[in-house]
């Protein structure tokens, strides 16, 4: 049986950009998305923080070095600039894959900037 875990998760970044004229996605500055081990073109969930908004999209690569992230297309109404959000991907794991994976997550601050970085066992 395969089961949903937790395999990247970006808590607490901050939406830099709305652009409702861009069909879908989350624009994520590839530095960041190197270091939370997330790929271009995956899924991910938002959880919109600041109004409680919760939807799926899927990641493309925004400029390197701008720590942006940016809600594209119709995801873009469902954000403001400046709003706290956090970005997680998960992946359907068998139990004997369990051990041997471990979880990414990216604690924020305010300007984008990476403060901590957790690798824990799931």
């Amino acid at each position: 049986m395969l089961i949903p875990f937790l395999i990247s998760k970006i808590h607490n970044a901050t939406v830099t950009g709305a652009d409702l004229n861009y069909s879908g996605s989350i624009s994520i500055d590839p530095e960041i998305m190197e270091k939370a081990k997330v790929r271009e073109f995956q899924k991910v969930e938002i959880y919109n923080i600041t109004n409680g908004q919760r939807f799926s999209t899927y990641v493309i690569s925004g400029k390197r070095g701008a720590r942006e992230f940016t809600l594209n297309g119709a995801a873009a109404r469902l954000v403001t600039h400046g709003d706290r959000i956090i970005i997680a991907a998960y992946a359907l794991l068998d139990e004997r894959e369990l051990d041997s994976l471990n979880a990414v997550i990216l604690l924020m601050n305010g300007k984008n900037e990476i403060e901590k970085i957790i690798n824990g066992k799931i």
